[in-house]
């Protein structure tokens, strides 16, 4: 953030030269025509970094504020006369270089914008890249692999170590970049200790979209005594829908594809002094085989399993426990997974996907706030409050209706004064 205001100030103001209008123009409303004979608003353009800025951190973007006109052109290029592909903003707030800056390297930025009267402005802004950073990197985890089909519900997930801290988090989150093909706008929202950050839609991905991210932290300066250890891409589609309610009050799961149920599966489900929690998970990883191991725990052991999809990252699975089978559907009798039949599991590894939503209802204890992909926990309004950086319009939460002129606190319209007949 430091930098930012840094490079704001040092950012240079260019006006283009007035140039007189011609002929007739529409009449748009009142103030939209120039009087005859004054000049036509020249474009007002700032570009950052400034001229000749030097100790510019490896992320750095050509930002570009542009009055009474639009940016229409944008060269970067290397001290050997190398073009940078770089990308624009969807507010058109910069241009983002598709990969990090090099240390210690001269860059040139050719910026043109066009004004309303159709004229246009080009001006060059040259800046000098920062050495390669000396300070402690904060690691960063982008859960969301390359070529791969996840469910519906996946969150892209970006985890930190250590956690990023609030004042930084603004910073980091302009630094995360998600597009989908065909267009579903999301939002990203942190976990309250600043371990995780995720990004979803207000819905579940449609089947068949095309997922690409990229976590462009790599020499970003987050706060003042780190910085970010790399940069990731990947790109990933979203397969077919498919979803697991586990209900403790029944013992039973139901498997649901595009809505349906298509196979009801006995549990067993977390005893009461080791519960399996109540909420919305995902699936996170699938293992033909595992081994558990809690040694050091209060509840030792060592038990090899097979058919395990992960569900927390305290250690929740679903998974084949053929020694369970008879308290299936009747009794929980587990560590915290949920039990299910050996040629149940089998048969869920074929049908489930990394990124399906799991929802179980009605044992002891509520999913804590990122154990897991928690993403899908909270309601939409609730998720959005956790951006760091304003969400777009359409995203935002929707406004709380209007209480009732006669509402008492509790919600409820007050009583109406009775009328008492003679």
């Amino acid at each position: 953030m430091e930098l930012r205001r840094r490079l704001s100030v040092l950012a240079v103001t260019l006006t283009a030269a007035p140039l007189a209008l011609g002929g007739c123009t529409a009449d748009r409303g009142p103030d939209a025509r120039p009087a005859e004979g004054r000049a036509a608003a020249a474009p007002e353009l700032t570009v950052t970094p400034a001229d000749r800025a030097r100790e510019v951190p490896i992320t750095a973007e050509v930002g570009t504020t542009v009055r009474n006109g639009k940016v229409t052109a944008v060269r970067i290029t290397d001290d050997k006369g190398a073009p940078v592909q770089a990308e624009p903003r969807e507010d058109g707030s910069g241009w983002v270089p598709k990969a990090p800056l090099a240390p210690r390297r001269t860059y040139t930025a050719e910026v043109t914008a066009t004004g309303d009267s159709g004229a246009t402005t080009t001006r060059r802004t040259t800046f000098t890249t920062m050495p390669k950073p000396t300070k402690p990197e904060i690691t960063s985890t982008l859960y969301f692999a390359g070529d791969r089909t996840y469910g519906t519900a996946m969150p892209v997930t970006v985890a930190f170590d250590p956690p990023i801290p609030k004042e930084a988090r603004a910073d980091v989150q302009r630094r995360l970049f998600v597009k989908t093909d065909p267009p579903q706008p999301g939002a990203w929202s942190w976990v309250s200790d600043g371990s995780q950050a995720y990004y979803r839609a207000p819905d579940f991905w449609r089947p068949g979209t095309s997922i690409s991210v990229r976590a462009g932290l790599e020499g970003l300066p987050i706060g003042k005594d780190r910085v970010g250890d790399s940069d990731r891409t990947a790109t990933s589609r979203i397969g077919r829908q498919v979803a697991l309610e586990i209900d403790n009050a029944t013992k039973q799961m139901s498997v649901l594809r595009d809505g349906k149920v298509v196979r009801r599966i006995p549990v067993s489900l977390g005893k009461p002094s080791t519960p399996t929690s109540s909420g919305k998970m995902v699936i996170m990883d699938k293992h033909q085989q595992t081994t558990f191991d809690t040694r050091g725990s209060a509840d030792p052991y060592v038990v090899d399993v097979e058919d395990a999809q992960r569900l927390t990252w305290g250690g929740e699975f679903i998974h084949g426990a053929p020694w369970s089978e008879g308290d299936q559907g009747s009794r929980n009798v587990s560590h915290g997974c949920t039990n299910v039949a050996a040629a149940a599991a089998d048969w869920l590894m074929g049908v489930t996907q990394v990124g399906d939503l799991v929802t179980v209802k009605g044992t002891e204890v509520p999913l804590t706030e990122g154990n897991g992909w928690t993403a899908w926990n909270v309601g939409w309004d609730d998720f959005v409050k956790g951006s760091a950086l304003p969400v777009p319009a359409g995203l935002r939460p929707s406004p709380s209706p209007a209480p009732h002129p006669g509402a008492v606190a509790g919600g409820s319209p007050a009583p109406a004064p009775s009328v008492r007949g003679g």
